[in-house]
């Protein structure tokens, strides 16, 4: 439920689709709180200062305010009626992410805290929010420039910088309500079977209740496909099976995204349904053999790009939906069947895209922030928040055959020596939690770097040599289990031995094209324009080295994939296939000829 003037408007959580809902984008009061004494100072109490589009950062055009220092913490206030259309039922209270730490009051009340950037969460406002009668929401949100965070892109320093960006504080995902029953559905976990040819669902429960079932029922374009029904009293997540049957057994691929329709109910005793969401689901597996990752059985070079989910206007937050199918599309029309989504955990309607259009897609956690200083040995200090916030995101996210792997840390450069540190308990403790929570999908334990999980399913590397030549010697070891592995500048290393796991040069590229400054429009000045190595001074330049740089790692019959940085210019970060605003910048025509020569791991025989 929306007017036009809501600003993302669409429903945010799409494979998860209630028909009563209320979105709460808008205008809301704001109120900086730089000394994060608010709470002292009444602001509990009092209507703020000033105003604010929501789910827009401040830090953001878009949002109306455009502060982008330092803010160590945030205000936000509206009311809102629930409709009496909901009498009877219990008000869901929904944030799609806040940064970083959030306390939400209701009348006062307080109803929920979380903590991290990247992540759902819900309060449920009981007896507090009753049909037809207006309610006050008040939202404060911390964002300390101190300490061990989740920050992933976000600058620690006042200006961009380097690879930094600016920051994200406060709301930026869509805040929304809608009305439950006593008992409800929560969200289920869809694992598709495809050597058994069903679905299997665990469907958790807000309680149980006598005489209580639930069913669900799977269609396609010809109709229902199969239901299942089972008893909802017995177990606090029931279990379906949903067998296909011959004739309407259909895989999910980039070719052919074709997606199940999914309908969830619950019955009371009397057999009428109280809480009722629909979903979709795709037939798809990911296995290993050897060095080779499988799809549906078959060998599948992932030709990824990294994308950033930067917008010039919006920073984290997309200016619109047509924005995040128009980023998957131009990178397809660039050669790329995925993406890495790196440092940030991507709005879900990214990923039902991703599913709807065919795009493999890594899951990625924002865990930048965690170096603190201190030895080269012992620099790197996330906390028990990550894990929380990871955990939280593979929750959201694991139903969607877009996502192909996970990814909780990425550069974690730290030297390896003979103490366990918080580093080495953090990446262990992400990595056995993603394989605890999702045993369908390989896990890398951190990407490039890092590397402290000796049974890590897929080992990676970053390098930006720009000389195809020397980077084909770099790369050239696979074969005799000898990849290129990063290390430390004095030659110590960073991360466990590699034990012959599926390879691929995760991060590479990053060719530093800016047209306008090619032209001496913008100088040398690398704060204003930079990308990696040493600037293409044409483009055809460009085009030359793309293709050698890709077709070393498209030749070797060991790697599986690769990704390239980037999709997008971002900021001052000019190494993108297309400009920050996604305007043309290359003849895209002749990097997706470059990528689409066949790969030497699809002509081998999968072992």
């Amino acid at each position: 439920m929306h007017t036009p003037s809501v600003p993302r408007p669409e429903y945010p959580r799409p494979q998860f689709v209630r028909r009563d809902w209320l979105n709460l984008n808008g205008t809301w009061q704001f109120e900086t709180d730089q000394g994060d004494s608010g709470l002292e100072r009444g602001l509990l109490g009092r209507d703020l200062t000033g105003e604010i589009l929501v789910p827009f950062a401040p830090e953001s055009g878009l949002s109306g305010v455009g502060d982008t220092d330092f803010l160590e913490a945030v205000w936000y206030r509206r009311r809102f009626t629930p409709p009496a259309a909901w009498a009877g039922r219990t008000v869901l209270l929904h944030f799609g992410a806040v940064d970083h730490d959030t306390t939400v009051w209701v009348d006062g009340t307080e109803v929920v805290r979380h903590r991290g950037g990247f992540t759902p969460f819900t309060a449920d406002l009981g007896e507090l929010a009753p049909a037809g009668r207006e309610v006050e929401i008040t939202v404060r949100a911390r964002d300390p420039k101190s300490g061990p965070q989740a920050r992933g892109k976000q600058a620690v320093r006042y200006a961009n910088h380097d690879c930094n960006y600016t920051r994200t504080t406060g709301i930026w995902q869509t805040v929304w309500a809608e009305p439950v029953p006593d008992v409800h559905l929560r969200r289920p976990r869809i694992t598709p079977d495809l050597a058994g040819s069903a679905f299997g669902l665990e469907l958790p429960l807000s309680g149980n209740r006598p005489g209580h079932r639930v069913r669900a029922v799977l269609s396609d374009d010809a109709g229902e496909v199969c239901r299942a029904e089972v008893r909802a009293d017995l177990d606090l997540a029931p279990r379906l099976h949903l067998p296909l049957p011959d004739g309407r057994r259909r895989e999910w691929s980039p070719e052919d995204p074709f997606l199940y329709g999914l309908r969830l109910e619950l019955l009371d005793a009397g057999g009428e349904v109280t809480d009722t969401v629909e979903s979709y689901a795709g037939l798809r597996a990911v296995a290993v053999q050897g060095r080779t990752v499988l799809l549906n059985g078959r060998p599948r070079f992932q030709r990824l790009v990294l994308d950033q989910g930067w917008y010039p206007d919006g920073l984290m937050t997309a200016p619109s939906d047509e924005a995040l199918v128009r980023d998957i599309e131009l990178a397809m029309e660039a050669g790329f069947n995925g993406a890495r989504l790196h440092q940030k955990v991507f709005e879900e309607r990214f990923l039902h895209h991703a599913d709807r259009l065919g795009y493999l897609v890594w899951g990625e956690f924002g865990d930048w922030g965690c170096e603190v200083g201190g030895s080269s040995g012992d620099n790197q200090r996330p906390d028990a928040s990550y894990v929380a916030q990871w955990l939280e995101a593979v929750e959201r996210d694991y139903s969607h055959p877009s996502i192909v792997g996970w990814c909780p840390l990425n550069e974690t450069y730290q030297k390896l020596h003979d103490r366990i540190t918080p580093l080495d308990d953090v990446t262990r403790a992400m990595f056995l939690a993603t394989k605890a929570m999702d045993t369908t999908r390989p896990v890398i334990d951190a990407s490039g770097y890092s590397h402290r999980v000796l049974e890590t399913d897929v080992y990676d590397s970053h390098t930006y040599e720009q000389d195809p030549a020397v980077f084909r010697r770099l790369v050239s070891g696979l074969a005799q289990g000898e990849p290129f592995v990063n290390t430390h500048e004095s030659g110590a290393a960073y991360s466990q031995a590699y034990r012959g796991q599926p390879y691929f040069v995760s991060e590479f590229g990053g060719i530093w094209w800016d047209p306008e400054a090619a032209a001496g429009q913008s100088g040398s000045d690398r704060t204003v324009s930079w990308g990696y190595g040493d600037r293409v001074r044409t483009e055809d330049e460009f085009h030359e080295r793309f293709a050698g740089l890709t077709g070393v790692l498209l030749e070797d019959p060991e790697m599986f994939g690769y990704c390239y940085t980037q999709l997008t210019d971002v900021f001052q970060e000019q190494n993108g296939v297309y400009r920050f605003d996604r305007g043309t910048k290359l003849d895209v025509t002749r990097v997706r000829e470059a990528q689409l020569r066949p790969a030497a791991i699809e002509r081998r025989p999968a072992e």
